[in-house]
């Protein structure tokens, strides 16, 4: 199976429904406020509604209360969900959808970080001491190598010029913001379309 597509930080309608129909398989909704992608629940209605069950949505939470986020998970019919910043073990469990763990990667990640975790995916994105992804900084590829990425989502700095890297090492998927976009929040229809020819180049 090729690998899966997240367009991540989608803000407005009309990136949605064209990420949809470039063949994007997931679309992420960030709800974390400090961030220039962050969505109100009202806005995020809008997207999910326009583009039905087409793809999968993802919401991203930053050290969310488990009510803030369960409220958008009902609203909004979630099929993921991603934690994002520094939570522990506890706040993973006992969801009834599938889990994201997000890790900031200082460096090649540790052999049992996939085993260690609750979640049902990890997803390895680049170290930031301000910010909690969406930071354009390149993840560092060489380290993955050895690694069963099955359960892996890659993202960190991919743009339409290196997807196709990464989406050799056969993860389950890659996960791009900013590589696709023209403005925080705002993406561009034409790196949309080569990011994901580029990462399935067999469509």
């Amino acid at each position: 199976m090729s690998v899966r597509i997240k367009i991540c930080g989608i803000t407005r309608v009309e990136d949605a429904l064209a990420a949809v129909a470039l063949g994007a398989d997931m679309i992420g909704l960030n709800f974390y406020p400090p961030s220039p992608r962050s969505l109100t629940l009202e806005h995020a209605q809008e997207i999910r509604h326009a583009i039905g069950r087409r793809c999968e949505v993802v919401g991203v939470f930053v050290n969310a209360d488990r009510e803030y986020i369960a409220e958008r998970l009902g609203a909004l019919r979630l099929d993921l969900l991603q934690f994002h910043g520094d939570e522990d073990e506890a706040a993973l469990a006992h969801w009834p959808v599938r889990t994201i763990r997000a890790v900031r990667l200082r460096g090649e990640p540790p052999a049992d970080l996939i085993t260690r975790t609750r979640a049902d995916y990890v997803l390895l994105d680049t170290f930031h001491p301000q910010l909690f992804g969406g930071t354009g900084k390149t993840c560092q590829l060489d380290g993955l190598k050895d690694l069963d990425l099955s359960r892996i989502f890659i993202s960190g700095g991919l743009t339409p010029e290196n997807v196709a890297e990464a989406a050799a090492l056969r993860p389950y998927a890659v996960d791009v913001a900013s590589g696709v976009e023209s403005a925080p929040g705002i993406k561009d229809r034409l790196k949309l379309r080569s990011f994901i020819v580029n990462a399935k180049p067999t469509r």
